[in-house]
């Protein structure tokens, strides 16, 4: 850590203490060359989460893209904005748990879960882009399989 006044990278820590709900540390230090005090605050930098894509890309993980794919199945649909935040968040919190790169397919699948439990119409919507329907069979199957009560069939 270099002095923010002469410069010099010899210091010692005179205090020490947490600081913004334990998230960072907070710091006085002393310039052992020209003797004044400054502060400096550590925090742990968060890895950046990676997507895997099908194709082996990797990519930085975007909510937004997120979002965007959902709004879009649930054009029409009389939901809250801060339903459709929770979603967000709860794809998130399980993409960031799961460990530093998590696959498109865990992603997409997380939204056809959440979806399910929100709005049938908008689950047939976004499973159609997901899974790559292409014919009125498709959709048929799927709407079979949104009735059962299992999880949905992973896209071969």
């Amino acid at each position: 850590m270099n002095c923010p006044y002469c410069q010099a990278d010899d210091d010692k820590v005179v205090d020490s203490r947490p600081s913004e709900d334990g998230g960072a540390v907070r710091r006085r230090r002393e310039c052992l060359s020209c003797g004044r005090r400054y502060t400096t605050h550590e925090r742990a930098v968060e890895l950046p989460l990676m997507v895997v894509k099908r194709s082996g890309l990797r990519e930085p993980f975007d909510r937004a893209k997120i979002a965007d794919g959902i709004e879009k199945a649930l054009a029409g649909a009389e939901i809250a904005p801060e339903a459709l935040e929770a979603i967000v968040d709860g794809i998130e919190e399980d993409a960031r748990a799961s460990a530093p790169e998590v696959a498109s397919e865990q992603l997409g699948l997380g939204v056809l879960e959440r979806l399910r439990e929100v709005d049938q119409v908008s689950y047939l919507r976004f499973a159609s882009v997901y899974k790559g329907f292409n014919a009125a069979a498709d959709f048929e199957r799927e709407a079979v399989e949104l009735g059962k009560a299992t999880e949905p069939k992973r896209p071969r």
